[in-house]
């Protein structure tokens, strides 16, 4: 699972919180881990296999937000892995993980592992939720004919800049001045987890308010394609809000256990003495929230694939095939190439507007096939009502 409670037990000197969730039956944690880690991965790399049976869709070249949707994919995939190699390691060498808590201790390789691998999963996790992040901008802006394949690199700028640096920042803020003598005190170690949530909540804040205007902004391309709205067009503009809805239902169960969980912590750093019994029910509930922590936080990288593709299917087809998809992802560039012409005459002007109706409506086409890929009925409706298709 994905906490700053991780970065917070390699201290020596660390809060009564955060040992008391780190210490609570650790094999049975580490176990759980290892066990929603491990079956999310598989089902993970299941779902993005090629399958057999399945027919090859034509493509010049990928689009941005498939690009963005593996890369989330692929984050969690590697934070899955971090999770089960800091979770074995825990569980079969205990006396090495024991030397984290000795002060002024002379091994260092215990705080090493202790900090690398917890760096690892939390990069990776908020890695993920900037490239969440970036696939409601991207499809906000592909609506809008401002986004392609030529952003991407900057959402890679954008993405992996930002997780570094908030990293990176909030772990020299919490083991400053060292990692053998880490300050004491709540203020010091708050920075850590402003950097830690800040894109979590960003995307819970952010996202549904994009993924509402992207909505809004598909119905009125659809509308606006033939001049009518019919059914195909009603349920295509369905399945792209239902497709967004799941995302957005996936992230809030993966994580708000995170969320209840540190603000249970936080008050129980507050209190003088967090054994006091009043404090029972709190302690009670800080604990099951980190056992269902280790659970929903490993499962994100499967439910997202259900999300993205639904099921997929068992059978893999182990022939490996360029995957395509079945329009060219729109580009800035293209929608400056496709402008208006000057008249010259009457047939060379009614030429050009049939060509400049055809272009609009494919661009059209291209953006909403970019929403809903990975639905295969969407994309064969959207081919029938293509003017393309009905040799327009």
């Amino acid at each position: 699972m994905a906490s700053p409670r991780l970065e917070t037990y390699c201290c020596p000197n660390r809060d009564a919180a955060t040992q008391l969730v780190m210490s609570f039956q650790p094999e049975v944690f580490c176990g759980v881990c290892i066990g929603s880690a491990s079956i999310s991965l598989l089902l993970t790399i299941l779902q993005l296999l090629p399958k057999k049976g399945q027919s090859p869709r034509k493509m010049p070249k990928a689009s941005s937000s498939s690009t963005i949707l593996l890369l989330i994919s692929i984050c969690d995939i590697l934070g899955g892995l971090g999770i089960i190699f800091r979770s074995s390691v825990w569980l079969g060498f205990p006396g090495f993980i024991a030397n984290i808590s000795v002060v002024n201790g002379t091994d260092v390789w215990p705080s090493t592992f202790c900090v690398g691998s917890a760096m690892w999963i939390q990069l990776l996790y908020s890695a993920g939720f900037w490239w969440l992040f970036c696939y409601a901008v991207d499809s906000y802006l592909v609506v809008r004919r401002s986004a392609g394949l030529s952003t991407i690199v900057l959402y890679h700028m954008m993405t992996w800049g930002l997780a570094v640096l908030l990293c990176v920042e909030g772990i020299a803020l919490l083991y400053y001045p060292s990692l053998s003598s880490c300050e004491n005190g709540l203020e010091h170690a708050i920075p850590h987890y402003i950097t830690t949530y800040v894109p979590l909540l960003l995307v819970l804040v952010v996202n549904p308010i994009l993924f509402r205007r992207t909505v809004s902004a598909v119905a009125s391309l659809l509308k606006g394609r033939q001049g009518i709205y019919t059914e195909n067009e009603r349920r295509l503009g369905t399945e792209i809000q239902m497709r967004f809805f799941k995302i957005m239902l996936v992230f809030v169960i993966c994580w708000s256990s995170n969320i209840i969980n540190e603000t249970l912590l936080f008050y129980l750093e507050m209190q003088p003495d967090i054994n006091e019994m009043p404090l029972k029910n709190i302690r009670s509930a800080a604990l099951i929230t980190w056992i269902i922590m280790g659970v929903l936080n490993p499962m994100q990288g499967f439910l997202f694939t259900l999300a993205f593709y639904g099921w997929t299917g068992w059978r893999v087809d182990l022939k490996w095939r360029k995957r395509e998809i079945p329009w060219e992802s729109m580009s800035s560039s293209t929608v400056g190439e496709n402008t208006y012409p000057s008249p010259v005459n009457y047939q060379s002007n009614l030429h050009d507007s049939k060509k400049i109706s055809t272009t609009d409506s494919q661009q059209t086409d291209e953006a909403i096939s970019m929403l809903s890929e990975g639905n295969t009925s969407s994309d064969e409706r959207l081919t029938r009502s293509s003017p393309i298709y009905q040799g327009w």
